[in-house]
């Protein structure tokens, strides 16, 4: 069974572990674990962004992160390339074995040349880049006591207010 996802973190170190296994030999951290040493590719992982999204049917707070896997070569920039469509393939309908009421699948993905800048030296690279949505938090359907629990927009003053709510009739 999956872990509770608790914080966005969660979702970097699963992906890190997930690549490391998918792809021997691939170094993945991020910009500031790139060494520049020895011929072995790199993938980069960053969350670039953190926006709101729709609640969760359980009431669980949306964290829409976009993230970027920066694929790393010493050499020709096709060979990057080639790492990228690999993350690509990956990426898609990947949850990285979090739990799939807390964890969306990836949306918007997209594969596109850049360039990583180490110290004094330049290296080809491509960037894959995805929004994945996380639902973190207590439900809202549930108080302490395990009753489950409703409130209708129109009738409080603020939908994320879990005071506001009030008990289901059974």
């Amino acid at each position: 069974m999956p872990a509770v996802i608790e914080k966005p973190s969660q979702l970097f170190s699963a992906i890190a572990e997930t690549l490391r296994s998918a792809i021997p030999g691939l170094n993945v951290g991020t910009h500031q674990d790139f060494d520049g040493t020895g011929d072995q590719p790199w993938v980069l992982i960053a969350i670039e962004r953190d926006a709101p999204g729709n609640r969760a049917n359980d009431g669980r707070i949306a964290h829409v992160l976009t993230i970027s896997l920066q694929a790393v070569l010493p050499g020709a920039g096709l060979a990057a390339c080639d790492l990228a469509s690999e993350l690509k393939n990956l990426v898609t309908d990947n949850r990285w074995t979090l739990p799939g009421e807390q964890c969306d699948l990836p949306m918007s993905i997209e594969g596109i040349p850049s360039t990583f800048v180490s110290e004094t030296r330049a290296y080809s690279a491509w960037t894959v880049s995805f929004t994945q949505t996380l639902y973190l938090g207590p439900t809202l359907l549930e108080d302490p006591l395990g009753i489950p629990k409703f409130a209708r927009t129109w009738e409080v003053s603020n939908i994320d207010d879990p005071d506001q709510y009030t008990a289901l009739e059974g």
